[in-house]
Parts: structure tokens; C-alpha cells; sequence
């Protein structure tokens, strides 16, 4: 794994003094973790940052110029004065970069709601709350049924779309695929394309605009708002630079994805509904509330604590400068995936943990597909690799 050494300091360049130094360290491990564009944003502070980057030699040498031209960025601390504006300009007479729709300024109110995201969650979370008093007349079985169906479709979101699909972290073979999709399917989260190119967009840009879930608009909007308007068009704009090649490649892939309103019907509602009806005597209302409803409520809002509650709550042993953190809670709920700041410090290990199989059946279920020859070449960070970075970046929690 290759690691990234920030550039040396400019030539001719004047000291930084300590204070400067340490108010600038922030900044220059966003660049370094890539959650920061080289060149800094346009406007506020951004300027003068740019300058102070530059002159401590924590931006490329580039020309600041350049640097202004960039607008993506959230406004972030500075530790020189921003520049006045020109004389008889307002400092609001243009758009400010930022969160577009909701709790954006200026030209980021345009965000569209999408209505028909909007309209569906209100019932769905009303049926499933009254699904909670048939619990008690339901059969064992169908319960336990229920909760296979859960793990099921946690499955085809951590083993298939999230550590095979958007990281490539193993290897599956072509009877793996198909079984994978088809549990992806009963999660229904968009199709398998969809989620790993914005989960891609994601680490990319993590906590920036860019991001399609960005924590730092806070836990309602990461939670669910984000599904409610348009994505901000620096999503789009870098969702279609992305090489998404290997995807599309894969005839799994793009059957799902060609049908995936059938196989979400087939997978998430009409399967877990009739297997309890036709083999033990369930009532079909009872399969129906607990074996889907309730099942698939549950399931959407586990793997949304991901993109909420792990990027604002827990530590962070691996790496103190970013967003996400260690949450023992979503790891349990989603079968692997709370170990978060380890998970976006070493993305392409395949166990998302440093602990392997402690409180991770997603890792589990990858080492028996690896022994039956399913799940090759899976992809491990080293032990030598994670104690240096928990000593370099990490908070000493761990």
C-alpha cells in the first residue's frame, strides 16, 4: 500500500511559525487523506489558506490562481485574515460553496426534493411499528424467519455491494455473484451499480459536498434526508468520472441492475412472505408485516446508521483526522460494518476490521466461501501496516 508523503516546502519560501504550523496540521491531513482538494477553495478563508498552505509547503507549488478557482469545498477554518472583499461588493452577492438544499445558502436552496423518495418512508415506518403488536400471535418460525431474511439481506449489502463490489476486496466467483445479488436484492437499497458507484463517491470525497451522505450536514440528513433531494452536482460530476468499467463488466451486475424492480418484488416481498404461509401455516398478513415489513424497515435504517451514527459517534483509534469512527452498536446491527474508522483508513481490506472475526459475521461468512473456493484472493492490511498508523494518526484509544 502505498503511502502518500505531503510535498516539500517551495523555494524561497518564508518561515511558518510553530502556532501557524499547528493550526495548518488539520488542513494538511485532509490533503494527505485526499478529503481535501489540492488546491484550496474560492472564496472566505479559503484564499488565505491557500496562501498559508503554499508558503508552509503543504500545497503543491502550483499557482494560487489555480488554487482559487476551485468552489467545491465546504468553508473551513483559516488561520490568516480572509482577504476584504472589493470595494461596493457585498460579501452575499455570490453563491457560497456549501451545502446545497436544506441547510445550504444562496444558490444551494435550488436543490429539488424528490418526492417520490419523500412520500414512501412515512408509511413504511407507521406499518412497521404496527407490525410490532402481531409479535406476540406469530409463530416461532416465523419469526426466526424473519431474522434469517435479515441476516440474508445485511449479507448482499456487506459481502456483495459494499466490501466485493465498491472495494473489490475478494475475489467471487460466478455462483457466489449470483447468490449475492439476489440477497442484495431483498435489501432493495437501488441497485448493485448504484450503490458502489456512490459508495465509491463516498471515500473518495468523504465528508465534502461530493459526498451523497455528507456527516458534516448532520446525522438527520446522513440518516435518511440525503435520499430526499437531488444530489448535489458535484455527486453527479464525479460519479461519472469514476472508472466504474469493472461493474459493467460483470453480467451479474448488469441483469440485476436491468431488472432490478422484478428481482426486489421477488426478493424482498414475495419470498419472505409466502415461505411462512406455505410451509408452516402462518397467516399471510403475519408473514407479510414481520417477514417483510417489518424485516426490511429494520434492515433500511441498520445499514443508514452506517453513513450517520459511525460518522459522529465512538473513536477513533486509526485515524484522529477524520470523520468516521469505531461504533460497537452499528457493528453489531449490521454484521460488520461499525468498525468504520478502521474501515475508511484500510478500505480494501476485506474484513472492514482489525479484529477479523470478532463481532463480524459478514467475515465469517467470506472465510467459508474462501474454503469452499467461492471468495478468492481476499485482501488483508498487514499487522506492521496498522500499528504504525494507529501510532502516527490515531486517538491512543486503542
Amino acid at each position: 500500500m502505498s503511502v502518500f508523503v505531503p510535498p516539500g516546502r517551495p523555494t524561497g519560501s518564508t518561515p511558518c511559525s510553530p502556532q501557524t504550523l499547528r493550526t495548518l496540521a488539520p488542513h494538511q491531513e485532509l490533503l494527505r487523506q485526499g478529503l481535501l482538494s489540492r488546491t484550496a477553495a474560492s472564496h472566505g478563508g479559503h484564499a488565505a489558506r491557500a496562501r498559508s498552505l503554499r508558503a508552509c509547503g503543504l500545497l503543491p507549488g502550483s499557482s494560487i490562481s489555480a488554487a482559487l478557482r476551485s468552489s467545491a469545498l465546504p468553508v473551513l477554518p483559516s488561520p490568516c485574515r480572509a482577504r476584504p472583499p472589493p470595494r461596493g461588493t457585498s460579501r452575499t452577492a455570490a453563491p457560497r460553496a456549501g451545502p446545497a438544499g436544506g441547510g445550504g445558502r444562496g444558490a444551494g436552496r435550488a436543490r429539488r426534493v424528490v418526492w417520490r423518495n419523500v412520500a414512501p418512508p412515512g408509511p413504511l415506518h407507521a406499518a412497521a411499528l404496527s407490525s410490532l403488536a402481531l409479535v406476540p400471535a406469530a409463530r416461532p418460525l416465523t419469526l426466526l424467519w424473519a431474522y434469517f431474511c435479515f441476516l440474508l439481506n445485511a449479507l448482499g449489502v456487506t459481502a456483495s455491494a459494499h466490501r466485493l463490489r465498491s472495494h473489490r476486496s475478494h475475489k467471487a466467483q460466478l455462483p457466489l455473484r449470483i447468490f449475492l445479488a439476489a440477497a442484495y436484492s431483498m435489501a432493495s437499497q437501488n441497485d448493485i451499480f448504484e450503490w458502489a458507484r456512490d459508495h465509491r463517491v463516498h471515500h473518495r470525497y468523504s465528508e465534502t459536498d461530493v459526498d451523497p451522505h455528507n456527516a458534516h450536514r448532520g446525522c438527520c440528513f446522513s440518516h435518511i434526508r440525503w435520499l430526499f433531494v437531488r444530489k448535489h452536482r458535484n455527486v453527479i460530476e464525479k460519479g461519472r468520472k469514476l472508472d466504474l468499467t469493472d461493474l459493467l463488466a460483470d453480467p451479474v451486475v448488469r441483469y440485476q441492475r436491468k431488472y432490478y424492480k422484478i428481482t426486489v418484488v421477488l426478493m424482498c416481498f414475495a419470498v419472505p412472505t409466502t415461505v411462512p404461509w406455505c410451509f408452516w401455516g402462518e397467516s399471510l398478513w403475519n408473514s407479510y408485516c414481520l417477514a417483510s415489513i417489518l424485516r426490511y424497515t429494520i434492515s433500511l435504517n441498520v445499514t443508514w446508521l452506517v453513513n450517520s451514527a459511525a460518522h459522529m459517534y465512538g473513536n477513533r483509534p486509526y485515524d484522529k483526522h477524520i470523520s468516521p469512527w469505531q461504533n460497537l452498536l452499528v457493528t453489531l446491527g449490521t454484521i460488520g460494518e461499525g468498525f468504520h474508522s478502521y474501515h475508511h483508513t484500510f478500505p480494501l481490506d476485506y474484513s472492514a476490521s482489525e479484529f477479523g472475526l470478532h463481532f463480524n459475521s459478514t467475515t465469517w461468512f467470506i472465510d467459508l466461501m474462501c474454503w469452499l473456493g467461492l471468495a478468492p484472493d481476499r485482501k488483508r492490511a498487514t499487522k506492521p501496516m496498522i500499528e504504525a498508523r494507529k501510532a502516527r494518526t490515531g486517538d491512543g484509544s486503542l
